[in-house]
């Protein structure tokens, strides 16, 4: 007899999940109360990563036009006509989603879904029973303890809000310079709006390395962005003009005028209403305690992405959800996050997979570290993007691969040969012996690695060589 599995969430931990469960043999019911795709497909990485796009194209033409002959007369931008097409790419996706469900056999109802047993789900006041149950909820946006938000409700969005803005604000101030942050001062800035970002820590992007968070600031800060970092807002109010920022800053107490304060200080599981209470399913801050397998307390039921896991990213969720179904149609599967990389989408993008040189330091490698600047790329040069480097993080020992961090170029498709290595144990050796494409920005990681040892091969000789 086939398994019945009643997934809970239909994001891309849930769908992911569900579909794997069939592949496998399982009769799959997958509930959503809000539409397929979850946060990321509808309002996390697919919508930002649009306005992304038409932000680069329209810098591109913009900035780069001009110095490689090609002109656009009266270039402007259609904000209205920016959003549709946001809008056409995430419900060109959300069908997509309905017609890989349908075509796995999978049964999908809308609706909010209730645990009612280890074997039995709620939904509408009916009941579905089950072998197994992997609940995929995801998250929402947190919202930090500053005096006066609640009241200003008008000028003040999460990062759902500050994808439908009907008109662009002059100025913005972001609140978070993790990846939310980041990727909205990208997106605002380029389309000519005031943006301020105020960081609590050190320095932004605090899970990056450090050089390379560093580079992605200073390339923000040439367009326009302003950071505070060891900062934080004390007080939102209505101002004459707009919203009055109190924040701390390290320079003492400042005051930010702003149209439009981005609240984007991080997100938190949503768990609320699903009946975790009546199996008594271990907790932790709000979060699902699950172990490698993705089992939670409770037998037969599973917890994935967000609402469970310790690294909140769309391709973690799907990984996690793949893992759950095996485990629960009897493959004996085991969550590994050692290969887990970060893409952010900025303009110069940025990403990484494996250990920052500072961690890797940390945990007692002796650390050896290469970088190539994409000033000496030639595919760079033709394309404009020399801004960044490739920066790869190795044990001196044997030259394993501890880490590979890309700013610039097409960082975040690149970073999958990095995340390669890594779980193959690679050596710097294995990468400057793999052929790489000429002329391809993916040379520069040939070169980083042979730049471990001074010998990139595109760059002057070391003068202590």
């Amino acid at each position: 007899m086939s398994k019945r599995v009643v997934v809970i969430g239909g994001g891309p931990g849930g769908y992911v999940a569900a579909i794997r469960a069939a592949q496998l043999g399982a009769a799959v019911t997958l509930v959503e109360k809000n539409k397929l795709g979850g946060t990321c497909l509808n309002v996390g990485c697919i919508p930002t990563k649009a306005l992304l796009h038409s932000a680069e194209l329209y810098t591109a033409m913009k900035r780069e036009g001009p110095t490689i002959g090609i002109f656009a007369d009266n270039l402007r931008f259609d904000w209205p006509g920016i959003l549709k097409r946001k809008d056409d790419v995430v419900n060109y996706l959300v069908e997509c989603v309905g017609g890989l469900l349908q075509s796995n056999g999978i049964e999908h109802i809308k609706g909010e879904a209730r645990l009612v047993a280890q074997n039995m789900v709620e939904v509408g006041g009916e009941l579905i029973e089950t072998d197994a149950i992997i609940i995929a909820t995801g998250s929402e946006p947190a919202m930090p303890p500053i005096t006066g938000l609640e009241s200003n409700l008008d000028n003040i969005v999460t990062s759902d809000g500050a994808l439908s803005f009907e008109a662009l604000p002059k100025r913005i101030t972001i609140a978070g310079g993790g990846v939310i942050g980041v990727e909205f001062a990208s997106i605002f800035a380029s389309f000519g709006v005031t943006v301020t970002v105020v960081e609590m820590l050190p320095k932004i992007l605090p899970n990056v390395d450090a050089e390379v968070a560093d580079i992605l600031r200073r390339s923000l800060e040439s367009k326009g962005v302003t950071f505070y970092t060891n900062a934080r807002l004390n007080n939102v109010a209505h101002g004459a003009h707009g919203l009055t920022l109190n924040a701390i800053t390290e320079t003492g107490e400042n005051n930010l005028e702003a149209d439009k304060l981005l609240v984007a200080t991080g997100r938190r599981p949503y768990t609320k209403n699903l009946g975790l209470e009546s199996l008594d399913i271990a907790m932790e801050r709000g979060r699902i305690v699950v172990n490698e397998h993705m089992e939670t307390s409770a037998k037969n039921v599973y917890a994935i992405g967000d609402c469970a896991s310790r690294i909140m990213l769309a391709h973690v969720a799907s990984r996690e959800g793949e893992t759950a179904a095996e485990n629960i149609m009897g493959i004996k599967a085991v969550m590994d996050y050692k290969t887990v990389p970060s893409a952010i989408y900025t303009s110069p993008a940025v990403a990484s997979v494996g250990l920052s040189e500072d961690d890797a330091r940390n945990a007692g490698h002796r650390v050896r570290v290469g970088r190539f600047p994409l000033l000496a790329n030639g595919r760079s040069v033709v394309t404009d993007g020399t801004v960044g480097m490739i920066k790869i993080v190795s044990d001196d020992r044997y030259g394993e691969v501890l880490g590979v961090h890309i700013v610039g170029g097409p960082a975040t498709d690149m970073i999958g040969e990095g995340g390669l290595a890594l779980r193959l144990e690679a050596t710097l050796d294995e990468i400057v012996s793999t052929i790489h494409a000429h002329p391809t920005v993916g040379e520069a990681l040939g070169e980083a690695a042979l730049a471990s040892w001074g010998k990139a091969i595109h760059l002057p000789k070391p003068k202590n060589a």
